[in-house]
């Protein structure tokens, strides 16, 4: 499934308020936003409700993790093609909570590129962006682990974050996509990234533990569309 910009991802993570049922539902009001704003959400569940979700709505859905080995004997694997066959449409990597190895995170790439999946790699510095942005995915997601879950936004608080890492990543390739993550909860921390350069951001706690997912989607949606 394609998707455009900007874009909201939003990482449900483990979190007991996306887990099967819950998960459905949240994934299902993604979807209603999206269709009541036109503004491109997709969701990232945990692995074992990817199936359900994914057959389910008609948005975008990523996995959490890919794991680059090839279909065989890998116990816990995360397999791109596993992916595919559940009819993901990418996966986010190298999130700060699944730290990977440079290495595993470019060959991670290539083979979902290899399948057309869509990858959106996460960096915690806009070094670490430009970096990443080497190995050709789709998206690099550049968040402060400290500013993950805090509530306060990196496109608030250290606004220089977002515009060095649009920068530098947009030098190394035009054609990779800059999203920014870590204490987004509100459409004007949306709005400031976007402002800033970015092209979609990275949300989890802000929607996720949300008491209104969709009228917390929906700020975000809005505010993501400059005016």
């Amino acid at each position: 499934m394609k998707i455009s910009f900007p874009l909201i991802l939003v990482n449900f993570k483990t979190y007991r308020e996306s887990i099967g049922q819950k998960g459905l539902e949240l994934a299902r009001a993604a979807e209603r936003v999206y269709r009541e704003t036109g503004v491109c959400i997709a969701v990232a569940p945990q692995t074992p409700d990817l199936f359900r979700i994914a057959s389910s709505i008609g948005i975008p859905v990523f996995s959490q993790h890919v794991d680059p080995e090839e279909p065989g004997a890998h116990t816990g694997g995360v397999t791109p093609e596993s992916l595919k066959e559940a009819g993901v449409s990418g996966t986010i990597l190298n999130h700060s909570e699944r730290r990977l190895r440079i290495d595993i995170v470019e060959e991670a790439v290539r083979r979902c590129s290899s399948l057309g999946l869509l990858t959106c790699v996460c960096a915690n510095t806009p070094l670490a962006g430009r970096a990443v942005a080497s190995f050709g995915p789709d998206m690099v997601a550049v968040e402060p682990p400290e500013l993950i879950g805090s509530g306060v936004s990196v496109s608030k608080a250290r606004p220089e974050v977002v515009g060095d890492a649009v920068r530098l990543i947009k030098e190394i390739s035009g054609g990779v996509h800059v999203l920014c993550g870590a204490g987004i909860t509100s459409g004007e921390d949306v709005s400031a990234a976007i402002k800033l350069g970015a092209e979609g951001v990275l949300v989890a706690s802000g929607i996720v533990k949300s008491n209104n997912p969709i009228k917390a989607l929906a700020d975000l949606a809005e505010h993501s569309v400059q005016r």
